[in-house]
Order: C-alpha cells, then sequence, then structure tokens
C-alpha cells in the first residue's frame, strides 16, 4: 500500500468516525429534546395511577390538620381541597363527586426555641411548648373519578417525596389502608369546625 492510498483510507477513516460522532450527538439531542418537551409532571406521574401534582394546590382552602405520633413518627399534616372538595366537606355530600382532589402535606414535627421564649415570655410558669412544621416529609393526592379508578371505588392515590413520585409497591398499599373508611367514601380527613 503506497502513502497517499494509506493517506486516502486514514481519510476515510476519519470521515467516518466524524460521521459517527455527529450521529450519535444528533440522536442524543433529539432524545433530549423530546424528553425536555414532555411536560415534567407527566415524567413524575405516580405509578398505578398516573397522577400528577396538581398546580397550584398549595393555594387550596383547608379541610383540616392533625398530629400524628407513635413510634419514631411525629408529623405534622395538613389537608387541603379543591373547589369541588371543598364544596362536598361543607356540604356533606357523599360520596364524593367526580374531579374531587384532596392533599395530605406531611412534615416532620420540630420544636420552635424562638416560639418558646415568646410563649414564656407571655405567659410566665404556663409551661407552653410550641411545635411547628419542620422538615417536609410527603404530600399525598387522593383524586376522584368514578370510571378511571372503578377498580379503587373510584379513587385514585399519588405520593410524592422531593416532587418524585413512590415505588409501585408504596402506591399499592393505598387503597387496602383507606378501606376502613369506606363508609365515609374512603377518606379519613373530616372538615374542621371553624373556630
Amino acid at each position: 500500500m503506497t502513502l497517499r492510498t494509506t493517506g486516502q483510507v486514514l481519510g476515510a477513516l476519519g470521515v467516518c468516525a466524524t460521521l459517527t460522532v455527529c450521529m450519535l450527538y444528533v440522536t442524543k439531542s433529539t432524545a433530549q429534546r423530546a424528553e425536555e418537551s414532555q411536560p415534567q409532571a407527566e415524567r413524575n406521574a405516580s405509578p398505578i395511577y398516573g397522577i400528577t401534582i396538581p398546580a397550584g394546590y398549595r393555594d387550596w382552602r383547608l379541610i383540616s390538620v392533625a398530629h400524628l405520633a407513635g413510634g419514631k413518627l411525629k408529623q405534622l399534616r395538613a389537608q387541603l381541597g379543591n373547589d369541588i372538595a371543598i364544596k362536598a366537606f361543607r356540604e356533606g355530600t357523599l360520596p364524593f363527586p367526580d374531579r374531587t382532589i384532596i392533599a395530605a402535606l406531611h412534615w416532620d414535627e420540630a420544636a420552635s426555641e424562638e416560639n418558646n421564649k415568646v410563649l414564656a415570655s407571655g405567659f410566665p410558669g404556663a409551661g407552653l411548648q410550641s411545635s411547628i412544621a419542620g422538615s417536609a416529609e410527603n404530600v399525598q393526592f387522593m383524586v376522584k373519578d368514578s370510571k378511571k379508578y372503578a377498580a379503587t371505588d373510584g379513587w385514585g392515590f399519588a405520593d410524592f417525596r422531593n416532587g418524585k413520585p413512590g415505588d409501585e409497591a408504596l402506591h399499592k398499599t393505598c387503597f387496602p389502608c383507606h378501606q376502613p373508611a369506606k363508609d365515609r367514601d374512603f377518606v379519613f380527613t373530616r372538615y374542621a369546625p371553624t373556630p
């Protein structure tokens, strides 16, 4: 093989290598663009039920609050509802109508030394202690759609931690957990009275 032929072969191989690298880059870029064009919420749907985090749910109205403790668990919880949920709770409507969405926000309970100092000075000798919402634990959703979730008596469930859905095994526990509240359409939460 002559020097010129060797140069031509190496040049052809160089062109092939360049084309391969370019094609890999284009393929990767196209795949990334396709993933980026898919809404973040759709990529993060809960398994089994396909529920995503509803936009603006933190602006929903308060249904109730709760304190949960046992073993190492100490949590503060708030339940929020969309307009359909709030109307159903206020009117005592059972079963809940389709498009009802209930959000349950869970935080680890944390003592508030700042509040305790204020309470001690404002109410000396009362021994008042304050707790606040500490680190976020998770947010859960119940979505009513009697056709889509017929297998689970009309309810779909979702559990998210740091914006990411829990796994399928976790979501398989949702409906069985709510079975004891069947007489209240599987909803544990009761509407808190207005003070």
